[in-house]
């Protein structure tokens, strides 16, 4: 996951006129084409989302999987021509549906998940590590199927707060009252 060699700023509406079918995030201006996930990532993501759908289920927040834009410090009524950071993160819990619209989330997701791959995980770990704690997302997982562990970290005064778990763990997500992640049937077996 390398950004594109440009001199060149893109924003929001740039991207959603490209028409290469290939995904893209934004970061401040510059563009990263990202790469399909494996069939691990897929696997583990599945498991996410059924668990926190289930716990979901008619419920106020939902739970959206990638490819979905989170533009995080777009506001209100802003055009896309002056939105130059878009993430899609692999999965995310978002309370309060005026943030969702037809091309995904305008603001901060309560809950975002990224599951690492090889040539994500720098981002993963500190690119949008700082990107979510600036914009204010509550909680943030990231999931390393290599280690088979998940790492928390809980928004506490405007930083993060680290929490890790192995797979004989259950999780509390903290920003959903009483829902717990089982993480045993979350990484396939080896």
């Amino acid at each position: 996951m390398t950004p594109l060699p440009q001199e060149q700023r893109y924003t929001y509406a740039d991207l959603l006129a490209w028409d290469d079918n290939t995904r893209y995030e934004l970061y401040d201006g510059q563009p990263v084409a990202l790469a399909s996930p494996s069939d691990v990532h897929q696997s583990i993501s599945m498991a996410l989302s059924v668990q926190l759908g289930s716990y979901l289920m008619g419920k106020k927040c939902n739970v959206y999987a990638a490819p979905f834009d989170v533009r995080l410090f777009e506001e209100e009524g802003e055009s896309p021509e002056n939105v130059d950071t878009v993430l899609q993160p692999d999965l995310m819990v978002v309370c309060d549906q005026n943030k969702v619209d037809r091309h995904g989330v305008h603001g901060a997701p309560d809950l975002v998940i990224e599951i690492l791959s090889p040539g994500t995980a720098q981002y993963d770990r500190l690119v949008k590590f700082n990107l979510y704690q600036r914009a204010g997302v509550r909680e943030y997982w990231i999931v390393d199927p290599a280690a088979r562990m998940v790492s928390v970290y809980t928004l506490k005064d405007g930083y993060y707060c680290a929490a890790a778990y192995g797979t004989d763990s259950s999780v509390r997500v903290g920003v959903l009252d009483d829902c717990t992640i089982d993480l045993s049937t979350v990484f396939p077996e080896t």
